[in-house]
């Protein structure tokens, strides 16, 4: 069955450009956060291994929000391109065979940095890269108007619903800074505009400072 989401009901699918931004910055300067660590530096293994986690964490939340909202409407809605959305579920596989791949990797690195187990971690990090840019670029090209379409904007808004509750609290500071951090005004204000007014008030004023001290400590050189 195909079904047309009305014009007044479309979403902001821009929205998911904006987190898909943050997903490919993160994921690109993960090798290079590994390679510069010191050998033997533990203190830089954990805050560098901390972050990676965080990120991967966060793209699992974002894509299950995918599975269990996303993906399901669309099979339901938007024939004949259902084999569009299963190369997407196929995608998705794949990208977590890799983290599968990063999880031991990371653990063994953190707990001894040495040079031959950060380039083995670099190297698993850049094929998750390429796979999830790769993933990254058809969902864009391809999903998101179909999902502007046949996906109301309430349906939409219960993927990022999921993403809040999937967070504690220490990390949805950081992740909405990560995702707003190369955002420009107008997507900031549309951002922060879907979220209730205490979890804004928090986000723009103790979690921004909270946010620019995780980023200092990460990326000092």
């Amino acid at each position: 069955m195909t079904t047309t989401a009305r014009t007044d009901q479309r979403p902001d699918v821009h929205e998911m450009v904006v987190v898909h931004r943050a997903f490919r910055r993160e994921a690109g300067a993960a090798a290079d956060h590994i390679r510069t660590t010191p050998e033997g530096d533990t203190r830089r293994a954990k805050v560098v291994a901390d972050h990676l986690r965080l990120c991967l964490d966060g793209l699992e939340m974002h894509h299950t929000g995918e599975d269990v909202v996303l993906w399901p409407l669309l099979l339901e809605r938007a024939a004949p391109s259902t084999g569009l959305v299963e190369t997407m579920q196929a995608q998705h596989h794949a990208v977590d065979s890799h983290i599968e791949a990063v999880t031991p990797a990371l653990i063994a690195w953190e707990a001894n940095p040495t040079h031959a187990a950060g380039e083995q971690l670099a190297r698993l990090f850049e094929r998750l890269d390429a796979a999830l840019v790769e993933h990254l670029d058809l969902e864009e090209r391809e999903i998101l108007p179909l999902a502007s379409r046949h996906v109301t904007a309430a349906e939409w808004n219960r993927m990022g619903e999921h993403g809040k509750d999937s967070m504690s609290p220490s990390q949805l500071p950081i992740m909405f800074g990560l995702v707003l951090e190369d955002a420009d005004d107008a997507e900031r204000a549309r951002m922060l505009g879907n979220l209730p007014l205490p979890i804004r008030l928090l986000l723009t004023t103790v979690g921004a400072w909270q946010f620019r001290r995780y980023v200092h400590r990460l990326r000092a050189s």
